[in-house]
């Protein structure tokens, strides 16, 4: 990693198992993840490949979400199943969020 940098935000996980991980560079003095947010940082192994972790933004702090630690060096394709399905269940949840408040509101009325 640059340095300066604290990690990479995902911000695009392939639907394909082989497909690629869309990534922004995030800077050390970055504010904490926002909801559904999540953030990799991955750092030579003390004997081979990369310890990879990855951190989930939710509603009032951010959590450990995974490890994969002395990770290969094809390391993303090996992590990118994960971070789909927990995008995928984030995505689900911010939709049902969205639908109780509407739901909620309209009955309100």
């Amino acid at each position: 990693m640059p340095d300066g940098v604290r990690g990479a935000l995902v911000q695009r996980v392939s639907t394909r198992h082989d497909g690629p991980l869309d990534v922004t560079w995030l800077a050390a003095r970055t504010p904490k993840l926002s909801l559904g947010r999540i953030r990799l940082r991955w750092e030579p192994a003390s004997r081979s490949g990369w310890n990879v972790t990855a951190h989930l933004g939710l509603a009032t702090t951010e959590v450990h979400l995974a490890s994969w630690p002395a990770a290969p060096d094809d390391w993303p394709r090996l992590v990118r199943p994960t971070l789909h399905e927990v995008t995928g269940l984030c995505a689900a949840l911010a939709f049902a969020t969205d639908a109780l408040d509407l739901t909620n509101r309209l009955a309100e009325v």
